[in-house]
């Protein structure tokens, strides 16, 4: 499938793609961020669709982009999304945006009776277009530079349709009487905001293996916890990736905590006994409150 596309990362390029979206009277607007490594999500794509092309801007490299805070505040200009409330969150968080004039495929479809509410579903039942989409690369590691051609065209498929998508179900909620509600929801969405993630403080009793654990070790599992917890948050990273569920456990029933011991009952590897030995060590060393 051919696709016009253009990758922003430059003022220029930047300044070409203004002059197109601002004149446009319904844009495409996506995403790609990064959910999965990190503790909060980083943005790292931000796809426009102006109807004759679908710019793709690079948010990491410090561009201003202020001038999209009026595209999407604007009354007048349609901004279609697909299941994009995320979307909307990371971008008021990141840019502090506000959005008026949302139109949600998915929500649009959903009130439409739709059982199958992805976007190639509903591209293939709306425009007769078989569309899919390399699942591969779903998890690309979109903040890495440079992303190779595959990748931006990957990135940009997602805002090709939305135009002609959200006129076929515009017309089709104005059929069924639905604009009103369909309204509704899209205020909804735009209203959504961002908030920081807070810890489950009974969430290491849930941690498999609790259970089993001695009454001293389930305090130590519970400091742990919340060491990682505020190690993530400080660090900006995925709480999998510094140390495991299961790590957590094996390092609370450690009898004597030193570094080796990390290693050879924890079974932790020598770059997190490194990255975090000394913050692990004093928190098995404290003693429990009374």
């Amino acid at each position: 499938m051919k696709i016009k596309w253009s990758w922003v990362d430059s003022a220029a390029k930047r300044d070409k793609a203004a002059r197109d979206i601002l004149k446009a009277p319904v844009i495409g607007v996506d995403t790609e961020y990064d959910s999965f490594r990190y503790f909060r999500e980083k943005l790292c794509l931000l796809q426009i669709n102006s109807g004759t092309c679908s710019y793709i801007f690079d948010p990491l490299a410090s561009l201003d982009i202020s001038f999209l805070g009026e595209v999407f505040a604007c009354g007048k200009t349609v901004k279609v999304i697909h299941a994009g409330d995320n979307d909307i969150r990371i971008l008021k968080r990141d840019y502090d945006f506000s959005f008026n004039r949302i139109f949600d495929t998915h929500r649009a479809a959903s009130l439409l009776g739709c059982r199958q509410l992805s976007l190639s579903a509903l591209i293939r039942q709306f425009l007769a277009i078989d569309f899919e989409k390399q699942k591969k690369l779903q998890r690309s590691r979109w903040e890495n530079r440079p992303l190779t051609e595959e990748q931006l065209h990957y990135a940009a498929q997602d805002t090709v349709f939305l135009i002609d998508l959200y006129r076929k179900l515009h017309a089709d909620l104005d059929q069924a009487g639905l604009l009103e509600a369909a309204a509704a929801g899209f205020e909804d969405i735009a209203s959504v905001s961002w908030h920081e993630k807070i810890i489950n403080r009974q969430g290491y009793r849930h941690i498999q293996g609790f259970n089993s654990l001695t009454m001293e070790a389930r305090e130590r599992l519970k400091r742990l916890y919340l060491w990682r917890f505020n190690k993530g948050k400080n660090i900006n990273r995925a709480l999998f990736m510094i140390i495991s569920d299961q790590e957590l456990l094996q390092i609370s029933r450690t009898g004597e905590p030193t570094l080796v011991s990390l290693i050879t009952s924890a079974g932790l590897s020598q770059d997190k006994v490194h990255r975090y030995g000394s913050e692990l060590l004093d928190i098995l060393k404290e003693r429990p409150s009374t």
